[in-house]
């Protein structure tokens, strides 16, 4: 047995956001989620699922207009859609405000002094791309944000932000683009949806430098993500030295995800999960909530999931159920190497966060 637990967030409402007809972003991913869950228990990992509640109005205020609030609860009911991409089904405005207290309810217990110390939260609809003002790229609230807003509002100054979805959190920088009190950190595909993100980005006011991106050209792999956590990502969080790190948990760079371009293996989130966890064992008391994102491979979702929470817990990668990509796939199973692409946009990110950071 490890000793290791988590925080839980679960609620059965989280399904009931569904389109119509076909949509990647599906209920069927949760199931994959929590079929990842149930791997690492299996492996002696005690997981502790909190009482289900909805964010208040105020608490989402603290990064959505009223407005677009408003405009939300108009559509609850209903079938609608926020553009070509973001829909909106009967049940998917009470889901969005129990995801964002989901996000809540974890931070505050992480926060608690006795518990878990780490923590997981598998809600949808996701939350990174959701604006102040709009929701987009299938998210209508921003959950990470909105969790991020809840700590400060406990007192905590430091928070570290990692978002490892392949599409840039654009919601996240902007809730968070002048504010120094919140360190957001981003490795995506770039360019690509949405279309921000580049290494230039990098805050704004007392802001500035509080805003690192890493874009990454199509077909990074695990040697890529792994020189961009040693050469840019951990040297400014050690630097940073926060008191609650959250993780943007996308696992939409899985080589096999069928919307982007990068070839991840289950390792890289591994590797990466093990880095954040050592920051935050040094100066966040071991703080960690993972909030889940996009992916939309639903075995990359729980192979990338299994493999996240075994390296946060201290897990090793013995008798890891990850199972090996599909027969006949395009993409290979075995890492792909840094390339003297990939080496160059990590060169330039490294420099631009350089501008602020001792790196």
């Amino acid at each position: 047995m490890s000793g290791a637990a988590f925080l839980l967030v679960d609620d059965p409402l989280f399904m009931e956001h569904r389109a119509r007809g076909y949509h990647p972003e599906r209920p069927e991913r949760l199931v994959a989620a929590k079929h990842a869950i149930d791997i690492v228990k299996a492996r002696g990992v005690g997981f502790e699922t909190l009482p289900p509640r909805d964010a208040t109005e105020d608490e989402i205020a603290r990064v959505h207009t009223k407005a677009y609030i408003d405009e939300l609860e108009t559509t609850s009911g209903l079938f609608a859609a926020l553009d070509d991409d973001t829909y909106l089904s009967p049940k998917s405005v009470p889901a969005a405000f129990r995801a964002a207290g989901g996000a809540i309810a974890m931070v505050e217990s992480l926060l608690d002094a006795k518990g878990p110390k780490q923590g997981v939260a598998l809600i949808r609809p996701p939350g990174h791309h959701a604006r102040p003002s709009s929701g987009m790229g299938f998210c209508l609230l921003n959950n990470v944000a909105i969790a991020a807003h809840a700590a400060l509002a406990r007192g905590i100054e430091r928070i570290a932000i990692v978002d490892w979805d392949v599409h840039h959190g654009n919601g996240t920088q902007e809730s968070f683009y002048e504010d120094p009190r919140v360190l957001f950190t981003s490795l995506h595909q770039y360019p690509f949806y949405p279309g921000t993100g580049a290494a230039s980005e990098t805050g704004a006011g007392k802001g500035e430098g509080f805003t690192v991106n890493i874009p990454l050209s199509q077909n990074a792999g695990d040697m890529a993500y792994a020189a961009a956590f040693e050469r840019v990502v951990l040297p400014v969080l050690e630097s940073y030295a926060p008191e609650l790190v959250l993780i943007s948990a996308g696992f939409d760079a899985h080589a096999r995800d069928p919307l982007a371009s990068m070839v991840l293996t289950p390792e890289a989130y591994r590797q990466m999960s093990q880095g954040v966890a050592a920051i935050a064992a040094r100066s966040a008391a071991g703080r960690v909530g993972v909030v889940l994102e996009g992916g939309y491979d639903l075995g990359g979702v729980s192979d990338s999931l299994i493999a996240t929470l075994e390296g946060l817990a201290g897990l090793t990668p013995t008798d890891s159920p990850a199972q090996p990509l599909a027969s006949g796939s395009e993409h290979a199973t075995e890492a792909a190497p840094l390339s003297q692409r990939h080496g160059l946009e990590i060169e330039r990110a490294r420099k631009s966060a350089s501008q602020v950071w001792k790196i």
